[in-house]
């Protein structure tokens, strides 16, 4: 696979309302996303799942977003002023061998990573990290676009989430990706 950081400028084809027409965050997420949730989302750019996940959780809940592109963090927290979520959402620059999440472990309800396990240098390793943040019982929905992604790498990427221990729960159907729906044990264990 390859692992390349999506451009900044690709960010604002990410966050085109013409995106909406194959992958509705809203109709993608609601299955998994009630008021009061802190969710992860990895990889947010300038945050086409964001701002929707932030309506979902309401004003008491949080949207915690990773991205390795400070300039996709900063575009994201303007855009979340302008839809009155800002309140909201945690923004952090994370590194391609890490998330800086050890301050989130055992909170995260619910994790997103929607196009961007393919990116990072060591699958293994952010499952590792996104494992630590799940509280038990929790639920990360994984989604890679088979365009960048063979059925046999999304394969790999599901046997390295494995390795830390979570489990595939279910298998959601999303246009034009490979997705899956991890989860933690109720009890936290690997």
């Amino acid at each position: 696979m390859a692992h390349r950081v999506c451009p900044y400028w690709v960010g604002y084809l990410l966050v085109s309302p013409f995106r909406r027409l194959m992958h509705n965050p809203e109709e993608i997420l609601r299955p998994f996303i009630a008021t009061g949730m802190t969710v992860l989302d990895i990889g947010s750019a300038m945050g086409f799942f964001t701002l929707p996940i932030a309506k979902m959780v309401g004003p008491d809940g949080k949207v915690v977003c990773v991205d390795v592109q400070e300039k996709m963090l900063k575009s994201l927290q303007r855009r979340a002023l302008k839809a009155s979520v800002a309140d909201r959402i945690i923004t952090r620059v994370c590194n391609p061998t890490s998330l800086c999440l050890g301050d989130f472990v055992g909170t995260i309800d619910f994790a997103v990573a929607f196009a961007v396990v393919h990116e990072v240098p060591d699958a293994r390793s952010l499952f590792a990290e996104v494992f630590q943040a799940l509280k038990p019982g929790a639920r990360c929905l994984i989604a890679e676009p088979k365009g960048h992604v063979s059925a046999h790498e999304f394969e790999l990427t599901l046997a390295a989430a494995e390795q830390t221990g979570l489990r595939v729960v279910g298998n959601p159907k999303i246009p034009r990706c490979h997705a899956a729906l991890l989860g933690k044990d109720q009890e936290g264990n690997r």
